[in-house]
């Protein structure tokens, strides 16, 4: 079983207009809501590839009904703890010219004594599981070494898996994990660099695999990915697929990672299966993360190539 904790779940507002006027009306030609969280959305994608999964994190008492619905028909078991409030909204404004305009809302505040609770709660979950991925931002009140000690409650033989950036990305690093999975600027904005070449990208790759991580798997976006031990590196190039929507594109790529990684999969069937995920879900408009169909198709095509 793979267990995933989503520290601040989100519900995601998608607002199409013509062109997107400040200080002025506009009209809403198109709208779609997704009830969200990276760990969330992960949980939907293992499911999906008919991965045994549990969801756990924090969730809150006025509209968290609503992601239990949503884990309900995708047929993932889940245990939340309960926080007073409602879950954040992020609006994001997409107008004609594809140009993208976000506003984040903030999450609210998680007390000491349900932190304490959440990560009881994994200590005695992972007991009975093989992995663990912890994924996404944390709420008010939380400090970035909250991911150190949600992983160091789990035992030793539970595969780690982290999606973050910054210093939640340094704590978690700290207690030693299997794969983490940056794109290009979140590796950038953790380790306060550029990366304008290869040789960069390898550096700033060795830098995170020095700090704890044993894989890093590197979202390049359209460009697919790159993943590397730090002594070998291997890309996967994506495919051209009619790109529907964003959402969800990275917890595809992490789920199916995930997958493969605990099937004993290599680096290279790590990559393949990570951006067969990726793809297949940014393909699906109306859903935050990909059919298996889609999945298996889009990995069928995918080849890897040793770039150092």
């Amino acid at each position: 079983m793979i267990l995933t904790v989503c520290p601040s779940p989100c519900i995601d507002v998608n607002i199409e207009v013509e062109s997107l006027s400040v200080g002025k009306s506009n009209k809403i030609i198109g709208k779609r809501t997704f009830y969200t969280g990276k760990a969330l959305n992960v949980a939907i994608g293992l499911a999906r590839l008919n991965a045994e999964v549990f969801a756990t994190g924090f969730m809150y008492e006025e509209n968290g009904s609503r992601f239990e619905h949503e884990l309900h028909r995708e047929g993932v078991p889940y245990k939340f703890i309960w926080n007073k409030g409602s879950v954040r909204e992020n609006y994001k404004f997409i107008d004609r010219k594809s140009m993208l305009t976000e506003v984040d809302d903030v999450s609210r505040e998680v007390s000491a004594e349900k932190q304490e609770e959440l990560i009881n709660l994994v200590s005695r979950i992972s007991e009975k599981s093989e992995a663990i991925v912890i994924a996404g931002g944390l709420a008010k009140g939380m400090t970035p070494d909250f991911y150190g000690k949600v992983l160091r409650a789990v035992p030793p033989s539970v595969i780690k898996i982290a999606d973050t950036e910054g210093e939640r990305l340094t704590e978690a690093l700290k207690c030693g994990v299997k794969l983490v999975k940056p794109n290009l600027e979140e590796l950038e904005r953790t380790l306060k660099i550029r990366i304008t070449d290869k040789g960069d990208m390898i550096k700033a790759c060795r830098v995170i695999i020095g700090a704890g991580a044993e894989y890093v798997l590197l979202s390049l976006g359209k460009k697919g990915a790159v993943i590397t031990d730090g002594a070998k590196y291997f890309h996967c190039k994506s495919v051209n697929v009619a790109m529907n929507s964003t959402v969800g594109a990275g917890d595809g790529m992490v789920a199916a990672a995930a997958n493969a990684l605990i099937h004993g999969g290599s680096m290279q069937d790590i990559l393949r299966c990570g951006v067969a995920g990726g793809t297949a879900a940014v393909t699906f408009p109306d859903s935050i993360s990909f059919t298996k169909d889609k999945y298996e198709e889009i990995l069928s095509s995918l080849t890897v190539e040793q770039i150092f």
